[in-house]
């Protein structure tokens, strides 16, 4: 099959989608990319959904709006993506769509009786997505995980298991975007010894503070130019690392309801009282996650490396960061031990920004099988779960 994963993560910067060439079935499910492309969101458009996932005030009415909108942009990246690749839509036999997360609460804090319930919301209507390409819909992934008593996340682990099993040592997958996560595939793994969950902040800290420092005009800091012209606040690091969730152990989950714009008002609220440069506040927010990845490493992957070789294979937006990057490098040894090695993910073949949509593609695939796609030693529940739902296209649609 052909299929196209569509994405857009916490950063909600626009849509990744990934054209995958599926075959097979898990262990022997044989996947590959054949092309990749991202469309930005309008401007205007993140700002709406910024708003939203920073747990701004709003409406049903506008998160009903939102969520019609995103499925509309969501189809057009579809059919911009297929023109780019040089396709016809028909020939796509499958879309999975992540949608865009406007809330995540993986720590369960609602309850209904004596169960504690997690809770999770992803818009960009897939009825939309099916309406407009012709192509069935798989969408709403995390859901039946959380049904199944998980936290409805991290789900690209079992597409980490896929890719990167190997006989003769173990490897550690990390994924830095908005929010950073690891999974960790032991040597010979089976799908019940890989876990996985999110170690805290990615991009996510040092964008928000970018973009109020230069009033909304750059959304990232490209090349780490401002972070590495500043100097480290220890201080304020010690402050930050303090953050309860970096305590906590595994199975766990983070979104913008832990590190979104209450985080970096936190360290605003720092900033002012103690009159520290801007540069200084971005230097020591983007070092807060390489060093919250390391020690994550530490507390919670090394044990159980059990002395094995590992390569830590790292891919998200956040590898083009020299100095995240280069902290990662530093501490690796301590964190990891003396015979683990970084890789990038493009040295195994897969684009260091291509991997969530590709996985999207491949869970979208699972679902249209029946089969399970969770791995509950990551997610925490009970029992693994088909993902998704699915949305099929009614006869007025591009495949008439």
């Amino acid at each position: 099959m052909r299929v196209l994963g569509l994405m857009s993560g916490t950063s909600a910067d626009g849509i990744d989608v990934a054209l995958v060439r599926i075959a097979g079935a898990p262990p022997k499910l044989r996947a590959r990319l054949e092309n990749f492309s991202t469309i930005p969101y309008p401007p205007a458009v993140r700002a709406r959904v910024l708003h939203l996932a920073n747990d701004q005030t709003t409406s049903t009415a506008e998160i009903s709006q939102l969520n019609s909108l995103l499925g509309e942009l969501f189809a057009r990246a579809a059919l911009a993506a297929c023109r780019r690749f040089g396709l016809r839509v028909e020939q796509i036999d499958l879309i999975g769509s992540h949608g865009q997360t406007i809330f995540h609460q993986g720590r369960p804090e609602l309850f209904l009786g004596p169960r504690p319930v997690a809770s999770t919301l992803q818009i960009g209507e897939p009825a939309v997505i099916a309406e407009r390409t012709g192509v069935p819909v798989v969408a709403d992934f995390r859901t039946a995980d959380i049904a199944a008593g998980g936290q409805g996340a991290p789900l690209v682990p079992f597409v980490d298991y896929l890719l990167y099993r190997h006989e003769r040592f173990a490897r550690v997958a990390l994924n830095i975007g908005g929010i950073a996560n690891v999974t960790l595939i032991p040597r010979a793994a089976r799908p019940r010894q890989v876990f996985a969950f999110d170690t805290g902040p990615g991009n996510m800290v040092a964008d928000g503070l970018l973009s109020y420092f230069t009033r909304g005009r750059l959304r990232y800091d490209r090349h780490a130019a401002m972070a590495r012209s500043g100097r480290l606040l220890p201080d304020l690091l010690d402050e930050l690392l303090s953050d309860p969730y970096f305590r906590r152990p595994p199975p766990k989950t983070a979104g913008r309801e832990q590190f979104g714009a209450a985080f970096v008002h936190r360290i605003l609220a720092w900033q002012r009282q103690r009159r520290a440069r801007p540069r200084d506040i971005v230097h020591t927010a983007t070092l807060l996650t390489p060093l919250s990845i390391l020690n994550a490493l530490r507390r919670w992957v090394r044990p159980a490396l059990r002395r094995a070789p590992a390569q830590l294979i790292v891919s998200g937006g956040g590898v083009h960061n020299p100095l995240v990057m280069a902290q990662l490098a530093a501490g690796l040894e301590a964190a990891m031990g003396r015979s683990a090695q970084i890789v990038f993910s493009g040295e195994l073949g897969m684009p260091e920004d291509a991997k969530e949509a590709f996985a999207f593609a491949i869970l979208a695939y699972e679902t249209w099988h029946g089969r399970p796609a969770n791995l509950p030693r990551a997610t925490g529940a009970r029992h693994a779960a088909i993902l998704g739902k699915i949305c099929l296209p009614t006869k007025t649609g591009r495949r008439k």
